[in-house]
């Protein structure tokens, strides 16, 4: 098991799972603000919703691809790495949406969550409406949970998707994500351990980047592998890749790092997994690369100093 693709789900995972750790903890201490420790049930109850919904997500798209890739069709094999970069493209998406919103909206984040489960527990009714309201509250409670949990699930599980070729080590990646989640959220909330939360996920962010970068290597070589497998295919494509070059839709080689740097050994393979290091790489990539680097950098930074912690 190539033990380096298991770095970046578990970074990914480590700090989707601590804001829906942050979700949680402010819900229960607005709970408990309330006097309305009882309905804290609910609130485990959208935590384990949140993620048995994540995971079972997860397995329908993976059960697409193996489905994809069993398939006996003429074009499965382009259907295939079309779909794995589709899946990469989602993924760059929704990644980087998360990191630079929440980098804004990091400050008014309590507040809203805090105004949510005021709404919803509505302490202010007669006690003998109480258990009709709880039951409502709830719900609510539950429902604001569940949504904070399946958003960060989901946003992991299409990256995981997209890692879909790299076998387990993905998933036990994003298992030790979660339980390293867990372990902050019980430092910060039950053990009152301080925590440099804005440094941690300032650190975060900027590993962030350069993961959702290399998904931008992995998006376009998909492209191209299946626009190459098209072209032989079907006579009818096959002008599509450039007759004689390096490769069909990417361009000119940049370099060949194989000799002295190969991505598949160490340490290539942890540049690969952190940075999107690739030992052959080609213009378009190259070029993809740095344009989405400098771009979703320079508005995450923006980001860091528009905001007070």
């Amino acid at each position: 098991m190539e033990w380096s693709a298991a770095l970046p789900t578990f970074l990914v995972t480590l700090r989707e799972g601590v804001e829906a750790a942050l979700v949680v903890g402010i819900v229960l201490a607005c709970l408990s603000k309330a006097q309305a420790r009882d309905l804290n049930p609910w609130v485990y109850a959208g935590v384990g919703g949140g993620a048995i919904a994540s995971a079972g997500i997860g397995a329908l798209f993976v059960s697409g691809l193996q489905a994809v890739a069993r398939s006996r069709s003429t074009y499965a094999p382009v259907l295939k790495p079309l779909l794995e970069a589709g899946f990469c493209l989602v993924a760059i998406a929704m990644l980087s949406w998360m990191l630079i919103w929440m980098t804004q909206q990091a400050k008014s984040l309590k507040g809203e969550i805090e105004t949510a489960v005021k709404a919803a527990v509505k302490p202010e009714r007669e006690d003998r409406e109480r258990p009709k309201i709880w039951h409502s509250a709830g719900w609510g409670v539950f429902t604001l949970v569940f949504i904070a949990v399946l958003r960060e699930g989901f946003e992991t599980v299409v990256f995981i998707t997209a890692q879909f070729e790299q076998g387990l080590a993905p998933v036990l990646g994003a298992i030790f994500g979660l339980l390293g989640a867990v372990a902050i959220g019980f430092l910060l909330f039950e053990w009152g351990v301080k925590i440099d939360l804005r440094r941690f996920f300032q650190i975060m962010g900027i590993l962030l980047l350069a993961i959702v970068s290399g998904l931008v290597i992995s998006a376009l070589k998909n492209i191209n592998a299946a626009a190459a497998v098209l072209s032989s295919l079907d006579p009818q494509y096959a002008q599509i890749c450039a007759s004689g070059a390096a490769s069909c839709l990417l361009g000119p080689q940049v370099w060949d790092t194989t000799a002295f740097l190969p991505d598949d050994r160490f340490p290539g393979v942890v540049f690969k997994a952190l940075f999107g290091y690739r030992s052959h790489l080609y213009l378009a990539q190259a070029i993809a690369y740095v344009l989405f680097l400098a771009t979703a950098g320079t508005l995450y930074f923006q980001s860091l100093s528009n905001k007070t912690s």
